[in-house]
């Protein structure tokens, strides 16, 4: 005996048909990258785009360029830099020593002291 709450033509997940005049696919191309390791990365991209010339491989994390025999080169890992080394970029040491001693005035007179 039917349910009166099941919705005909109808299942978990479905979706409406896609109308062709809706939807029309963009012309793609392959692009093809190697790394230094050998690894092939292949990817699609807009025909009318164009490719950039360092992509990500895809296995093991390496800069991978379309010449296949000449792959670029290991990225340099520029090393880490602390908040501290960030701020010395922006601020010279005049700056800095103005910046302390606003700061200690303001802690200064929020504890009281003279």
């Amino acid at each position: 005996m039917p349910n009166g709450n099941v919705i005909r033509g109808a299942r978990v997940g479905s979706a409406p048909p896609r109308h062709p005049e809706r939807h029309r696919p963009v012309p793609c191309r392959s692009v093809s990258y190697w790394c230094r390791n050998g690894h092939r990365t292949d990817i699609r991209i807009v025909a009318d785009v164009q490719a950039p010339t360092v992509w990500d491989c895809t296995r093991c994390g390496l800069p991978a360029g379309q010449d296949a025999q000449d792959p670029p080169g290991r990225a340099r890992a520029e090393p880490y830099k602390t908040h501290l080394a960030y701020v010395k970029e922006r601020r010279t040491d005049a700056e800095g020593e103005a910046i302390l001693a606003e700061a200690l005035a303001a802690l200064r007179h929020r504890r009281g002291a003279r």
